[in-house]
C-alpha cells in the first residue's frame, strides 16, 4: 500500500526551476525525462517510505528528513521527504549543493 503524496510548494518550485533549466540548456525531451525520473522515485518512496537515507542536519526544521535519489540519469537530484500518514515531499535539489544552507532557503536558480 502506498502513502498519499503531498508535494510542498518549495518542492514544486524546485521541480519547475529545474525543468525550466533543462528546457533552456538541453531540450524538452531531457526536461520531460527529468520530471519522469522524479515522479518515478516519488512513487517508489510512497510504496517504501523507509527506502531513503535518514539525514542529520542541525536546523530544527530539517529534523526527521530523509533523502532518495531521482531515477536513472538524474540520480544526483535528491528528493527530501518525511513520511508518516502521508509522504510529504519537502525539497528536490542536486546533491552537490550546500544542502544544510540551501534546504532552508527559498528555491532559486543557481
Amino acid at each position: 500500500m502506498s502513502l498519499p503524496i503531498v508535494i510542498a510548494a518549495r518542492a514544486e518550485q524546485d521541480m519547475t526551476l529545474q525543468y525550466q533549466w533543462y528546457l533552456r540548456n538541453a531540450d524538452a525531451g531531457v526536461a520531460e525525462r527529468y520530471l519522469g525520473a522524479v515522479d518515478g522515485a516519488i512513487h517508489r518512496i510512497a510504496s517504501q517510505p523507509d527506502i531513503g537515507m535518514p539525514r542529520r542536519f542541525h536546523a530544527t526544521e530539517l529534523q526527521g528528513i530523509r533523502s532518495f535519489p531521482a531515477n536513472g540519469a538524474f540520480g544526483k537530484h535528491l528528493i527530501f521527504y518525511r513520511a508518516a500518514e502521508c509522504l510529504s515531499i519537502e525539497r528536490i535539489m542536486h546533491g552537490a549543493r550546500d544542502l544544510p544552507r540551501r534546504l532552508t532557503e527559498e528555491p532559486s536558480v543557481e
